[in-house]
């Protein structure tokens, strides 16, 4: 890439330029605490920018339908024995592109339709494609559900295994989209094997920390495991199937022709230069640091006698019980954005409220550690985020918290490759 980035996006769309810059901008004088966004490399950024946007390239590696694939091949190749590496995987494919779309695949190429299939409940943290009724899977499968302890709102094993002697599900999924604690893997697998279920495992949001070695593998005990490329794994949205070697071709007709056409083979080279970043010896230590960063804001909000669901987190994210301070999660989301911090409304546990107004937020040390925090702007940022939620309708003291979230943004600045862009 030649010249200033976005300097040709300038001179053609200024109304699409301002959208970015405003967009880079916001992302620069806040604090990403959404747990499922992050910050991909100005080398992944470039790849899904890439001249790879031009090409048709429908099929797989050497079996395509459209010729003049031989350098996509190449790409495509990396990304699939990078991933391999990274994860163990058997097989893998790299072409969904989205992870509710690696989940539908996954499903149609192993399971009939209406099959049973048990998942975490939305409302516990689970996923919409874990089987709610408003999506496909709830529509297209019989889902039934596990969820948490009501006392101590972890997973229990032993529940889960009634659950699953009580359905007799032909699938077992373990995957979360808002639950803060470890998947203990090997206990799925004795499940699945005692019901002769498949075991798929989504770890759209511990990929990264599965990678870094520091969060229980599902490879070993999972026929099949799906995730996203964004989130801790820190690439480009979209998303890769993994399996055993077995389920190799019945997975590829269902990712191609089965529900997709032409791969996003510009994103499939940015998935394949994530993969490359994340076999990096430092990715580990990313990985934990973004774990110790969640752990240190934990022990934050505890201290600021905040509500956290399950007392703390083993991962990257934490889910708060705001119930407290008179509020539901859209206007504490809204009143947090205002301050600059950036958070999402999300179900708790039995929650009583609605979902588009519930009683928890969602936060996420991910992006935060990207950006280089660490223990000591967690601990403030822990302060801030109840000082907000204590001072809804005080307009003084939140410009004080606004004040004090831009100190922290401009101490550890986004992008300063492109600084030039104002």
């Amino acid at each position: 890439m030649n010249g200033r980035f976005m300097s040709d996006i300038m001179n053609v769309d200024p109304e699409i330029y301002t959208v970015l810059l405003n967009e880079l901008n916001r992302g620069r004088d806040g604090l990403e605490m959404i747990a499922s966004e992050n910050y991909v490399s100005k080398a992944v950024l470039q790849a899904a920018g890439s001249v790879l946007t031009n090409k048709y390239s429908e099929g797989y590696p050497s079996k395509r339908y459209y010729g003049g694939n031989e350098f996509i091949d190449i790409a495509e190749n990396l990304a699939i024995d990078r991933a391999k590496q990274l994860f163990g995987a058997e097989y893998v494919n790299v072409q969904p592109h989205a992870g509710s779309q690696a989940n539908m695949e996954t499903y149609f190429a192993l399971l009939n339709l209406g099959d049973t299939i048990l998942g975490m409940s939305l409302d516990h943290g689970g996923h919409l494609t874990h089987g709610h009724k408003v999506n496909f899977s709830g529509q297209f499968y019989k889902f039934s559900s596990y969820g948490v302890d009501p006392e101590t709102k972890m997973l229990d094993m032993d529940v889960v295994r009634k659950r699953a002697l009580e359905e007799k599900p032909k699938l077992i999924l373990a995957g979360f989209s808002a639950y803060s604690r470890t998947l203990d893997f090997k206990a799925f697998k004795e499940i699945a094997d005692e019901v002769g279920a498949i075991l798929m495992a989504d770890i759209a949001h511990i990929a990264g920390l599965v990678a870094g070695k520091v969060h229980p593998d599902p490879i070993p005990y999972c026929d099949v495991v799906t995730t996203t490329t964004h989130k801790t794994l820190r690439g480009p949205r979209g998303a890769i199937i993994m399996a055993k070697e077995a389920h190799g071709t019945a997975i590829n007709k269902a990712v191609f022709p089965g529900m997709q056409g032409g791969p996003l083979e510009h994103i499939i080279a940015a998935k394949a230069v994530c993969f490359k970043e994340a076999l990096d010896p430092s990715f580990k230590e990313y990985a934990q640091k973004v774990i110790n960063n969640a752990k240190f804001l934990a022990d934050s909000l505890l201290d600021q006698d905040a509500e956290v669901i399950s007392g703390g987190t083993d991962n990257h994210l934490l889910l708060i019980d705001i119930s407290k301070y008179g509020i539901g999660g859209k206007i504490a989301e809204k009143t947090l954005d205002g301050v600059g911090i950036f958070t999402n409304k999300n179900m708790i546990p039995f929650d009583q409220r609605t979902p588009f107004d519930p009683s928890g937020i969602r936060i996420g040390t991910a992006a935060l550690t990207t950006r280089g925090l660490g223990k000591n702007e967690m601990i403030e940022i822990g302060e801030l985020f109840v000082q907000t939620l204590v001072n809804i309708e005080n307009k003084e003291k939140l410009q004080k918290i606004k004040e004090n979230v831009a100190e922290i943004c401009n101490n550890y600045p986004l992008y300063p490759e492109f600084e030039y862009l104002k």
